[in-house]
């Protein structure tokens, strides 16, 4: 296959650095330097392909939303749920997939997962009523749950070497963000040109041939040694992250009243419970060990902000663009698209850059870097004119933001054995999905503190600015704290994790 040579050409680093700080002429002359097996080239892509279908179909229902509500007769204020019921399902049970990949295998739950997309894009396309709809989503965000751990603990196991996991990572990051960006433009073709429901329609041939094709080419991966399934866990941790998420959104929605107040106390205890679980079972869902770490705790803090900053700036992004400038879903997604360049401009320098910087440190400097990149947009006006300065910071924001999203995953899945390696790609994605979920409601509480739930066209500009304002300097604090925090490895990290942790 005359492909697979010319992609792992390209893919094949000629030299890599080690973590704990060697040189690239040291490193190659105390071992060859690592190449890509043509079997490892076509597991990548393939995997990549698939976190390229996620990405885009996100980016492509987001740019459809506006139309969605008016054809289906949502309300303004029920039209969040359509994002929020697929955050809620894809956070909430993502760590108890990647878990059961572990012991079942990370294969067969990735290709149920593709199942269940195809299923659910049948359901979506076909849907004539909110609560349809709804459902198609809640199946959509269960696939996602399903595949995304999948995926990325099939990629680490099969890529164990840090340097070409870097690169792999890297790469993942790269057609997640190209995902991001091609969802982003066809979403307004699409819907300006046939219809929303192609959002949905679009991802059933892709299911089916991703669901061949890893069966022909990518095997089975499973942890050497298998327990029970934690039920009580499970259990506890995916209806803790229910209560919590559903909390902070009807919080952000009508304030703080009986039933957010309610749901967050409820998902307190029941987190607390979970961690007590977890302390006393052997087969635990997450290893409170790995937790104590102080590396691996902070990356998945990190990734809260990391996410929920982006997508909250993504929102209002599309907000301003559509509500206060008067664009269509095709320009406002080809604004979007400036975001998307700059992350896949990031992923392929990450690798570079963090055989030269250590991994935590990157994260922080390039989160306050991903924050410091918002904080420009306090001065857009009412106007077209400044739509290059909007395209400029937010291609440089990207750029850190992948960066850190890199940084991010190195750091989460490095520092734990092949056979946790579902658990820690659960513990990843599943921080990213909450942070998703999250990170818009709670900015959408700024935006309405300051100008109202009632506020249309430019009346909204304040209020962009001051939640794009407050995103923007949560993300600087956290990244100088991560500085901080993360500046050395602390000697519990360093007696207890592997040695390939940068």
């Amino acid at each position: 296959m005359a492909w697979l040579s010319t992609v792992e050409g390209w893919l094949t680093p000629a030299s890599l650095a080690e973590p704990g700080g060697m040189t690239t002429q040291q490193s190659t002359a105390a071992a060859p330097s690592p190449t890509m097996t043509p079997r490892q080239v076509a597991v990548l892509v393939v995997l990549l392909a698939s976190q390229f279908l996620m990405a885009a179909d996100f980016s492509i229902l987001n740019v459809a939303l506006p139309r969605v509500g008016l054809e289906l007769g949502f309300n303004a204020g029920d039209l969040q749920w359509i994002t929020t019921t697929f955050a809620l399902c894809a956070a909430g049970c993502t760590l108890v997939f990647g878990r059961i990949g572990d012991y079942l295998g990370r294969r067969r739950i990735f290709v149920f997962g593709m199942v269940i997309l195809a299923v659910a894009s049948v359901i979506g396309g076909l849907a004539t009523d909110p609560a349809l709809l709804l459902v198609a989503r809640t199946l959509q965000g269960l696939a996602t749950a399903a595949v995304t751990p999948a995926a990325l603990a099939l990629l680490t196991t099969t890529f164990t070497e840090p340097g070409l996991r870097a690169k792999a990572l890297g790469l993942n990051g790269v057609m997640m963000s190209s995902g991001f960006s091609v969802g982003a433009v066809l979403g307004g073709v699409l819907t300006d040109a046939l219809s929303w429901r192609w959002a949905f329609f679009i991802n059933i041939p892709v299911a089916i041939l991703a669901v061949i094709v890893v069966l022909l080419v990518v095997p089975e991966s499973r942890a050497d040694k298998r327990g029970r399934i934690d039920v009580p866990g499970a259990v506890l941790i995916t209806l803790g992250l229910f209560s919590g998420i559903y909390g902070v959104t009807q919080a952000a929605e009508t304030g703080l009243g009986t039933v957010p107040v309610l749901a967050l106390v409820a998902s307190a205890v029941l987190l607390g419970g979970f961690w007590v679980v977890e302390n006393r079972t052997k087969d635990a869902l997450v290893s409170t060990r790995i937790l104590r770490r102080r590396e691996v705790a902070f990356s998945n803090l990190s990734a809260l902000f990391i996410f929920g900053g982006e997508t909250a700036l993504i929102f209002f992004t599309g907000l301003y663009v559509q509500n206060v400038l008067g664009f269509t879903p095709f320009p406002a997604g080809l604004v979007l698209l400036a975001i998307g360049i700059g992350q896949i401009l990031g992923g392929m320098v990450g690798p570079r850059v963090i055989k030269k910087v250590p991994a935590r440190v990157l994260l922080g400097l390039s989160l306050a870097g991903q924050g410091a990149f918002m904080l420009p947009l306090l001065l857009l006006p009412p106007a077209s004119g400044w739509v290059p300065v909007l395209l400029a910071t937010q291609f440089v924001n990207a750029i850190f933001s992948m960066l850190a999203m890199l940084a991010f995953m190195v750091i989460a899945t490095s520092a734990v054995d092949n056979d946790e390696q579902g658990m820690a790609t659960g513990m990843a994605t599943q921080s990213q999905q909450v942070g998703i979920a999250i990170g818009i409601p709670l900015m959408s509480a700024v935006f309405t503190a300051v100008v109202g739930a009632d506020a249309v066209g430019t009346e909204q500009l304040p209020g962009i600015h001051t939640a794009v304002g407050a995103d923007g300097l949560l993300l600087v604090a956290m990244g100088l704290l991560l500085l901080f925090v993360l500046r050395r490895r602390s000697p519990r990290d360093t007696e207890t994790a592997p040695a390939q942790v940068p």
